[in-house]
Order: C-alpha cells, then sequence, then structure tokens
C-alpha cells in the first residue's frame, strides 16, 4: 500500500516561511504525479498545489505566487515551500498522487492518505 510521509510544518507568524516535504520509499516516484492538499478545520480537503511526473506544475488562486512545489525524483520526494504565510493558509498538509500525467482533484479519488502535517499561522 503506498503511504507517502509528510513533514516540516509548524507554528510561524504572518509573512513567514516553511517548506513541507514529502516522501515515500516503496513506489517508482519518478511515474507519479503529485499533489498538495489541505483542510483546514471545519473544511473540505482542497488541491492547493500539484506537480505532474514531467514536472510541469500548477497551483490554486489562493496560493499562486506565494508557493512553489517542486520534486526531487533521487530522493524520492516533492517540496511545498510556502512563502508569505497568511494565516487564512492554516491547515492540516496532505500529500498524494497518482501514477500517470495528472493529479486528481477530488480528494475522495484517494483510498488513503498520510497523517499530515500542521500548519499554523498566527501572531
Amino acid at each position: 500500500q503506498v503511504q507517502f510521509v509528510e513533514s516540516g510544518g509548524g507554528l510561524v507568524q504572518p509573512g513567514e516561511s516553511l517548506r513541507l516535504s514529502c516522501t515515500e520509499s516503496k513506489i517508482t516516484f519518478s511515474m507519479y504525479s503529485m499533489g498538495w492538499y489541505r483542510q483546514a478545520p471545519g473544511k473540505q480537503r482542497d488541491l492547493v498545489a500539484h506537480i505532474s511526473m514531467n514536472g510541469r506544475t500548477g497551483y490554486s488562486e489562493s496560493v499562486k505566487g506565494r508557493f512553489i512545489i517542486s520534486r526531487d525524483n533521487a530522493k524520492r520526494t516533492i517540496y511545498l515551500q510556502m512563502n508569505a504565510l497568511k494565516p487564512e493558509d492554516t491547515a492540516v498538509y496532505y500529500c498524494n498522487g497518482e501514477v500517470g500525467e495528472k493529479v486528481p482533484a477530488r480528494p475522495d479519488f484517494y483510498a488513503s492518505w498520510g497523517q499530515g502535517t500542521q500548519v499554523t499561522v498566527s501572531a
């Protein structure tokens, strides 16, 4: 069973930065297109950034220009560099992915999730 492991969350002040990491040791990582999703309390889980197996990236409007997704296939890891953080970025962040070119936008596509990493932005 695929099991992604997220890390790097924490408590920061508005305007600060964090870098999240996501890794998985059992899959052929380079064949996966990957996404970062987040879920705030009382809200649905949404896709905020994605990167295809070929390196094409995309972002939700809420994070465009502030977040950068990248991947290092040799390290079997994707990253989410989060800059200029806002209180509304507070959420649990999860990664997930699928073999092929596209990342499913609907979270209910996936049968399982990792534990996620908590990001809290507060003064």
